[in-house]
């Protein structure tokens, strides 16, 4: 099951996808709907009604807001390795972990602002990640995957500038954690409709053109061994698990300053079964109507 959220005037709505429509779930929000029932699908059916919608009439948002962001990096060795040959100067492995804003998220064809007076290198990253469906702690690998209660695209937008100077303190997170950074959607895809999760391509496009191509299958660690590994901190309906990136970013291409994003560019973040996360790449005038400040870093 594909389930959505979106807006109909000044009415929010949750719905399934179903015939190219979305029949809306009579539930007030996502993380509601996430909190009542695992497997979520099943709790979607019981509350599915007879109001149905059509793409063109409706704007979807993001399909949920968690309580908790896990980010975790390094999972992807191609990742690691590009990082290695472009003299990143800090070592990517897994289990990087680190919390992320929430209030960050935006959805589906949602503008992602350019902070032109904080950063001057804007990159992309896609990712494939978890929704967790049930609250959980101290997890074991054998049991991980019955906490799984979909799949969603997540495009962690990071400003490399800003991250390099975090991690000389080997921490990051604020590079990763300002306002819009979060594109997440376009909805959240069920297990039972996604099969194996280790056989999905990935693709990210700029403007058309591929920056990024793989497959969920290079994972180097195992969802198993991810939800597992940071369960201690304790997991509750609705919260995502991001599972790191795949090579191809901006910031270790042979052209770093032509591939940084700018104002104007579309992004398209794909992963097969799951559905293709657009995102506009806008000026902080056209966001907000003044120029930005004058460019003072962070």
């Amino acid at each position: 099951m594909k389930l959505a959220a979106f807006t109909k005037g000044n009415h929010a709505y949750v719905g399934a996808l179903d015939d190219g429509e979305l029949a809306v779930v009579d539930i007030p929000d996502m993380r509601t709907l996430f909190e009542l029932g695992h497997p979520v699908a099943k709790e979607a059916e019981k509350r599915l009604t007879t109001k149905r919608f059509k793409f063109d009439e409706i704007k979807l948002t993001a399909p949920i807001f968690p309580k908790k962001i896990f980010h975790t990096a390094g999972n992807f060795r191609e990742h690691a390795e590009e990082g290695d040959k472009a003299d990143w100067g800090h070592a990517i492995k897994p289990w990087i972990v680190f919390f992320q804003n929430p209030d960050a998220v935006v959805g589906p064809d949602e503008n992602i602002v350019y902070p032109q007076h904080l950063t001057k290198e804007l990159d992309y990253e896609l990712e494939f990640s978890v929704v967790m469906g049930k609250k959980g702690k101290f997890i074991p690998e054998s049991e991980a995957m019955d906490y799984v209660g979909g799949y969603v695209i997540f495009n962690d937008i990071t400003a490399r500038d800003i991250q390099r100077r975090e991690m000389d303190s080997d921490n990051f997170s604020f590079s990763k954690s300002i306002d819009t950074f979060c594109p997440l959607g376009p909805w959240i895809v069920t297990p039972d409709e996604v099969g194996d999760p280790y056989n999905l391509d990935m693709e990210l496009r700029v403007n058309g053109e591929k920056r990024q191509k793989s497959n969920t299958g290079k994972m180097a660690v195992t969802l198993n061994q991810i939800i597992s590994k940071f369960s201690p901190a304790g997991y509750s309906p609705g919260d995502i698990l991001t599972t790191g990136t795949v090579s191809g970013v901006a910031a270790f291409s042979a052209d770093k300053w032509a591939w940084y994003l700018k104002p104007g560019d579309v992004i398209e973040a794909e992963i097969e079964k799951i559905g293709i996360l657009r995102n506009k790449v806008v000026s902080w005038k056209e966001a907000y109507g003044v120029a930005a400040p004058e460019f003072e870093g962070f």
